[in-house]
């Protein structure tokens, strides 16, 4: 399964610096605008203890994790959606993610250079905002019209789709993105194939200063990007770029020592996967055994079939049952045999929905 958020933000905020830490794939780095003109696209391990464990218990030939893909996406302006600064190739971009991280200034550094001249994160996240709303409204123009003229002719799906055009052209008009406009199935999707790009989840990333780390509530713009991101029902990641890229470069216990000596937990950049999964809805379903353990990447609400399918096309068409225990509960057991003893391995069917941390052995006849 192949999920992917695209980094956004205005120039040098720190997106290229927070791929570079995401990814260590080297994108360019630099302070002026648009260095980055050619999306980047990385793929990450993302960090879970619960496959650790499993590890430890059937001391497998290989772990695999599972992945995450971002995209860095060149700096956005004023007039992106008219073209402005490489505006259409970007906006492009981004209508191919799954979800937008919108990485906000909220540092000073005369260093620096800002593109408007001035740190102000609400300025920032609203000139992105805009730029994606005007895009999106030009892509209704274009449109409605035409399905007008089908519903005047009483044409079912055509009414469907003019409901819900009409509806997201006065949102746009009014400055709203699409995610907050109210839509019945029906009509989410009759424009489910225009890909609105304020439709898309997002997540605001506040890159702080080394020094506002460990306690970033004492940065008034993080308070500004959290007050701003309460209202757009989004959840925000402090994280400092700069200090990421230290991170990456660590290993195990250098990596904990390193965290613990700045006064927090975990990195951003855990943080951000983390957010980034419980956005897009996902989860993880484990397969343990000599061979490997491995983490699977699946939808929440995904029936067990459909999960065993993101194995192998042929797991879903042969489907016959999965053998599943919590992980939760074959720790407790302290291995598999004693999970089954204690009763806690199950024989589930094609109706199951697979649940977070599941151990799966699925079961199939082709």
């Amino acid at each position: 399964m192949s999920l992917t958020t695209g980094i956004v933000g205005l120039p040098n905020v720190g997106k290229s610096t927070l791929f570079n830490a995401i990814t260590q794939a080297g994108a360019e780095s630099a302070n002026y605008p648009f260095c980055t003109i050619d999306p980047n696209v990385g793929i990450v391990s993302v960090p879970d203890e619960r496959q650790e464990k499993l590890a430890q218990m059937y001391n497998p030939k290989k772990v695999i994790p599972t992945t995450f893909e971002f995209t860095d996406i060149a700096g956005l302006v004023k007039g992106a959606s008219k073209g402005e600064g490489l505006g259409n190739q970007f906006l492009a971009t981004i209508r191919s993610v799954d979800a937008i991280s919108h990485v906000v200034r909220c540092f000073d550094d005369k260093d620096i250079t800002h593109v408007s001249g001035k740190v102000d994160p609400i300025d920032d996240i609203e000139t992105i905002n805009l730029e994606l709303i005007l895009a999106d409204l030009e892509s209704v123009n274009k449109r409605i019209d035409r399905v007008q003229k089908l519903a005047k002719q009483k044409d079912k799906d055509a009414v469907i789709e003019f409901s819900a055009l009409t509806k997201l052209k006065d949102a746009f008009e009014n400055e709203k993105p699409a995610r907050h406009v109210e839509l019945s199935d029906d009509e989410k999707a009759a424009v489910k194939s225009l890909n609105f790009l304020t439709s898309k989840p997002v997540l605001y990333v506040a890159n702080v200063s080394e020094d506002d780390l460990a306690s970033p509530d004492v940065n008034d713009y993080v308070k500004q990007v959290q007050a701003f991101a309460e209202k757009d029902k989004a959840e925000v990641v402090v994280i400092s770029a700069r200090i990421e890229s230290e991170i990456a470069e660590l290993d195990g216990e250098e990596k904990q020592n390193f965290l613990e000596e700045l006064g927090i937990k975990k990195s951003g950049l855990d943080q951000l996967i983390e957010k980034s999964y419980k956005l897009l809805g996902l989860a993880t379903y484990f397969t343990a055994g000599e061979q490997e353990v491995r983490a699977w990447t699946f939808h929440q609400g995904t029936k067990a079939p459909q999960a065993a399918g993101i194995i192998h096309t042929d797991f879903e068409r042969g489907f016959i049952r999965a053998e599943v225990v919590s992980y939760e509960d074959l720790m407790e057991a302290g291995s598999l045999q004693a999970a089954k003893e204690k009763g806690k391995l199950r024989l589930e069917g094609k109706e199951y929905i697979v649940q977070d941390g599941d151990v799966i052995h699925f079961r199939f006849n082709v």
